[in-house]
């Protein structure tokens, strides 16, 4: 899903040179006229989150100085970028010092107002992973930082938050890779054992002869090679939150132990003399269904019942395609930094391609890809060329691998071996047919005049102007292919190269 951005601007005009400009640079908009207007707009509940505003300062009743000073009051942490017809220094400086983060004079060009508003929201995005990591280390990561446009998010994030105000055991099911453990972390950030210890175990990660000595620790000397004492997971994460991962993958002895420390609230170490008492949150995560388990024999249903107290189910990412875009701008921020990379974004195409992938691997997975892409990148928006390997598996974009060139036996070097991909943008018009031969120009004037409506959005005297033609032609040609004011699906594309076949 692309960014919204809202246009707050008392001139009508203003607002309609904006908001085609805006439009054209693959951006959602919305048009206000007045700052009260924007303000109401602005609250959580008023509807779609809005990702950057541009305000004109000087409006009646509220002006956009007033709104900014109204933003901050109420904690509004939304990228601003202010334009007015004065671009005198005193008002920029006022400006910046409000929390506006660029200022542009009316008229302001395309160029300008594109920069500006990649800046904006590549800082706005960085800026909130920043604050993410830095809540994560100290155990302060709260829900309000997994913002999410999904309604399937939405639920986790409500029972989450309940799950915070009380001990009650918690389990997360899900797919590998979908974030179960920053959920965990939000429950303890939103709880009264912020800031406390996290604990995190990776049960399928343990040594089977070692499973109980890390969970509940153990004496010096009471085994061979237990040289000194060892607290366990369990006194570690005293006062705390205990996060148990994959924890399916225990062994049966070791369910035995868990279910009498989370029914006792102590545990015994390993050659221990007494229980040691604990006092932690327990969290579990599984991605197999562990009920079927149960029934398998595989894990003791008892504890079953211990866990599964209040469970959270976190759907996968491909159920979930509205929070690609803000993850892919998190992660592109995060990673540009960390490999000094000027990146300004991600071109809309390459946002297009990646929401109509299924993510197998989920946030991990494509967390993975952008780390990649952006090491590719030469240029400072990540495009479609930076993914091959996404490209190849989603239809309408071509993936061509040549051929290897013949070689001997003694030139063949496995580690060396290079395969070239090329990826074909869907937006640029193919010449060549299937067996190679050149398209019919009836099929592409076709492919063009549909491509022209959806770009400009249906805006018909926009399309005749950019293609030199005039309305009264542009009509014509639209009824001779079958194709209608808006319309950019595929059906239409098979009509109008019916309709051409039978003309010829």
């Amino acid at each position: 899903m692309s960014c919204l951005v809202l246009i707050v601007d008392d001139d009508p005009v203003q607002r309609r040179l904006l908001e085609a400009l805006v439009n054209r640079f693959g951006y959602d908009t919305e048009t206000l006229e007045s700052g009260e207007a924007a303000l109401a707009r602005l609250d959580p509940g008023a509807g779609r989150p809005v990702d950057l505003l541009i305000l004109d300062l000087v409006m009646p009743d509220l002006d956009g100085m007033a709104v900014l000073a109204r933003m901050r009051e109420q904690n509004r942490r939304i990228p601003t970028i202010v334009q007015t017809a004065h671009g005198s220094i005193e008002a920029v400086i006022s400006a910046m010092r409000a929390g506006a983060f660029d200022f542009v004079v009316k008229p302001v060009g395309a160029e300008r107002l594109q920069i500006s508003i990649k800046n904006a929201l590549r800082v706005d995005a960085l800026e909130d992973e920043v604050r993410r990591l830095n809540r994560q280390a100290s155990g302060t990561l709260s829900f309000r930082d997994l913002a999410s446009r999904s309604v399937e998010m939405e639920r986790v994030i409500r029972l989450g938050e309940r799950a915070a105000k009380s001990t009650i055991p918690v389990l997360l099911e899900g797919e590998s890779g979908v974030g179960k453990e920053v959920i965990a972390r939000a429950i303890q950030g939103a709880s009264d054992r912020r800031g406390r210890a996290f604990v995190t175990v990776n049960c399928g990660a343990l040594p089977e002869n070692l499973v109980e000595s890390i969970l509940f620790g153990h004496e010096k000397g009471a085994f061979t090679g237990a040289n000194e004492k060892h607290l366990g997971k369990f006194v570690e994460a005293h006062g705390g939150t205990l996060f148990l991962d994959e924890v399916s993958e225990l062994p049966p002895e070791a369910q035995v132990k868990l279910l009498r420390a989370i029914q006792e609230g102590e545990v015994d170490p390993i050659g221990g003399k007494r229980p040691v008492k604990v006092d932690i949150r327990l969290i579990s995560a599984t991605n197999q269904n562990l009920i079927e388990l149960v029934k398998r024999g595989a894990f003791r249903e008892d504890l079953y019942y211990r866990l599964n107290v209040f469970p959270i189910a976190i759907p996968p990412l491909r159920t979930r395609h509205t929070d690609i875009a803000d993850l892919v701008r998190r992660f592109a921020a995060r990673f540009a930094a960390e490999e000094g990379k000027r990146l300004r974004g991600i071109s809309p195409e390459t946002l297009h391609l990646l929401e109509s992938y299924a993510w197998p691997g989920n946030v991990r997975q494509l967390e993975n890809a952008i780390f990649r892409a952006v090491v590719l990148a030469d240029g400072d928006e990540l495009t479609v060329s930076e993914f091959p390997q996404i490209a190849a598996q989603v239809e309408g974009y071509d993936v061509r691998i040549p051929a290897a060139p013949a070689v001997s036996a003694r030139d063949l070097r496995p580690e060396r071996e290079i395969v070239r991909v090329e990826v074909r943008d869907p937006n640029v018009l193919r010449l060549l047919d299937e067996s190679g031969n050149l398209r019919r120009f009836d099929k592409l004037e076709a492919e063009t005049l549909r491509f022209a409506l959806g770009y400009y959005r249906g805006q018909m005297s926009a399309v005749a102007r950019k293609l030199g033609i005039g309305r009264s032609t542009l009509y014509r040609k639209l009824k001779e292919y079958g194709l209608h004011q808006g319309e950019n699906d595929q059906s239409s594309d098979k009509d109008a190269e019916r309709q051409s076949d039978a003309a010829a």
